[in-house]
């Protein structure tokens, strides 16, 4: 799997585990709904600003994110 896959299934599985829809989670980063389908499914790259908010909003780890750690 490479990261944009991963990266994508990470971005879903905590955007669930949060209870929040895509459209949920485009309103607290500032981006359209589309977006964030796109990157959950590796379509398109997520800005680094993007994944370091992504990372706080989660309480995790770009590495994470990633997919460098477990």
């Amino acid at each position: 799997m490479n990261y944009k896959n991963i990266l994508g299934f990470r971005i879903a599985q905590l955007r669930k585990e949060n209870g929040w829809t895509q459209k949920q989670l485009a309103d607290k980063l500032n981006v359209d709904n589309t977006t964030i389908s796109s990157w959950e499914l590796g379509k398109n790259d997520v800005p680094t600003a993007i994944l370091v908010e992504l990372a706080k909003l989660f309480d995790t780890t770009t590495d994470y994110l990633l997919g460098l750690s477990e």
